[in-house]
């Protein structure tokens, strides 16, 4: 089994046996079968509840995913259509897509809230065990803290790409105080000081390489660290989330950050971009920090990926739901000009549609790993062809589905989970190639831009390379692929910004991250409007679809919080 014990920490206890008394120490003798909370405060209980914190990274579901983001990340930004079986499966993810109907009150936002919470309250309660014993009685206390740190920290990282304004909680607020700390105590810079912290003390005291697999490692804090410090970068204004400026001292961090990782050399790109995507490379060379699940592991059902199991395709080999469907417009930006570079200002003037399409025109590789397309095989199996009758309701949300996230039936990580499916396929929080993006973008925004061309253009050779899976049962190419790289004549600072934005689309895309870019960038507005106003002659339920600026870069602060709070909590600015 390859993931951390998955534990919690009342099942993890002791078991009790009867204990005998008198009548002079019967009033002082704990009921049999309990515990107090002193009395958990153990090495061997407080490194329990580390664990406890370690599987809280995946108690999502699929109505409120928080492994991968893609009702947040990918619905919201041009990418993805909803999927399903109409506007009504799952309203709440219709209402994040389209922004116009989006509530304070949808029952989705309000659980992911809570879930992710509740990973902050095992990180915390792991916290306050580990400070109630001694280094003596545990050797390894500072690493767990470590870890029980970088996991609080990666909870509030998504609450704050989320929410924007939520309460900071650590081990020292007793949990009886949780609803007396308010969203706004501390200011946007100060939440993400906050979240730093925990993943530098990670960077100062995690190890290089961790003695399990799946736990957090050095690196993995550093990079977490370098993407809070990059996110951090672009300030906005907090009334109306607008980036004001961008912050260079903070770009400096996230350059030296990245060139530590790069230059300890434990990390390195897959051959293949293909790997990233198959259950038989988890925990490769790629895989920064990734969330682990298993099967077979003494459990009834095992440690399987929830949060995705929406998303398969409706065929008999699988049989539910056709969720997270790529966007035409998404399938159009992987098309190239004749040098195989990207089609940026008209791309999207024509549509590929047709099989005919993807052999007339030319597209980057990485199109075909990313999109299950009809007639195209389905996860690099040329004898397994996905075909358009697997869409539940193409006539609504097209014709493409999302692959990345998936395994193939006869792939050893597939399970069923009648009526759903899904596997235990690891989901990488972060890759090596987030890391290399990431020091090309700081380099762009300080202009060095031409320090950054090398490394963009190393994604590219990549992609160029990563071929050979996607072959029909002929032995020919699946599609027209022809991915080129960017000369040095062109790389001004603003073609680089461009070139950089579209490259993490489409090495990242369907991964859950592309509407926080687009809210850091301070550009989500105009490109969202922008996408609706030609995906509204595409897609007859966008017909009402609109981004208002300064209100729909983040979720509502949902209202049963608002009311847990006693009103303490203030809403999100437009709400």
């Amino acid at each position: 089994m390859k993931s951390i014990h998955v534990l919690t920490l009342a099942a993890a206890l002791l078991t009790f046996g009867t204990t005998g008394c008198n009548d002079k120490d019967f009033l002082d003798v704990p009921p049999r079968g309990a515990l107090s909370d002193e009395q958990l405060n153990t090495p061997e209980n407080a490194d329990k509840q580390v664990i406890a914190a370690y599987s809280a990274l995946a108690n999502d579901g699929f109505t409120v995913p928080y492994t991968s983001l893609w009702p947040y990340g990918n619905l919201r930004s041009g990418d993805a259509y909803k999927g399903g079986g109409g506007i009504g499966d799952i309203e709440g993810f219709h209402f994040y897509e389209t922004f116009t109907y989006n509530r304070t009150d949808v029952g989705n936002t309000d659980e992911v809230w809570f879930r992710l919470f509740v990973g902050i309250g095992r990180a915390n309660d792991a916290l306050r065990r580990l400070g109630a014993v001694t280094d003596a009685q545990m050797p390894n206390r500072n690493v767990r803290i470590a870890e029980a740190r970088f996991l609080r920290g990666h909870f509030y990282f998504i609450l704050k790409e989320l929410f924007d304004r939520v309460p900071y909680l650590d081990e020292n607020v007793p949990v009886d105080q949780y609803d007396q700390v308010s969203n706004v105590a501390l200011t946007s810079q100060a939440l993400w000081d906050k979240i730093a912290d925990d993943f530098q003390f990670g960077a100062a005291n995690l190890p290089v390489t961790p003695g399990e697999v799946g736990r957090a490692s050095q690196v993995a804090a550093k990079a977490y660290l370098a993407k809070v410090r990059l996110f951090q970068a672009y300030v906005q204004n907090e009334t109306n989330h607008q980036v004001t400026s961008v912050d260079q001292a903070k770009l400096q961090e996230v350059l030296r950050l990245t060139n530590e990782i790069i230059g300890a050399g434990k990390h390195s790109l897959y051959t293949d971009f293909g790997n990233n995507f198959m259950s038989a490379f988890d925990n490769g060379s790629e895989s920064v920090f990734a969330i682990q699940f298993s099967k077979d592991d003494g459990t009834p059902r095992g440690r399987i990926n929830q949060g995705n199991k929406l998303n398969y395709p409706m065929n008999s080999e699988f049989g539910c739901c056709s969720f997270h469907q790529p966007s035409q417009n998404l399938v159009n930006a992987f098309k190239t000009d004749a040098q195989g570079l990207p089609l940026f200002t008209t791309f999207n003037t024509s549509s590929l549609t047709a099989p005919a399409d993807f052999q007339t025109n030319t597209v980057d590789p990485r199109l075909d790993h990313t999109v299950a397309i009809p007639t195209h095989p389905w996860k690099y199996d040329p004898s397994f062809v996905f075909q358009r009758a697997w869409v539940r309701v193409p006539d609504v949300y097209g014709q493409f589905m999302s692959q990345k996230e998936l395994v193939g039936p006869n792939d050893p990580a597939f399970q069923k989970l009648p009526p759903f499916m899904s596997s235990t396929k690891n989901w990488a929080v972060i890759r090596y190639a987030d890391v290399l993006l990431w020091k090309a973008e700081a380099l762009i925004e300080l202009g060095r831009q031409a320090e950054a061309l090398p490394i963009i253009n190393q994604i590219r050779q990549r992609a160029q390379s990563s071929t050979s899976l996607l072959k029909q049962s002929n032995g020919q190419a699946t599609s027209n692929y022809r991915i080129g790289q960017y000369p040095a004549g062109v790389w001004t600072q603003q073609y680089a910004r461009e070139a950089l934005r579209w490259e993490r689309r489409l090495e990242f895309a369907m991964e859950g991250s592309r509407f926080f870019d687009l809210v850091r960038w301070g550009i989500a507005a105009d490109y969202l409007n922008e996408y609706f106003r030609v995906e509204k002659t595409r897609r007859s339920y966008l017909q009402n679809a609109n981004f208002t600026r300064g209100r729909d870069e983040y979720l509502p602060i949902p209202l049963n919080q608002i009311n847990f709070s006693q009103g303490r909590y203030q809403q999100n600015p437009g709400w």
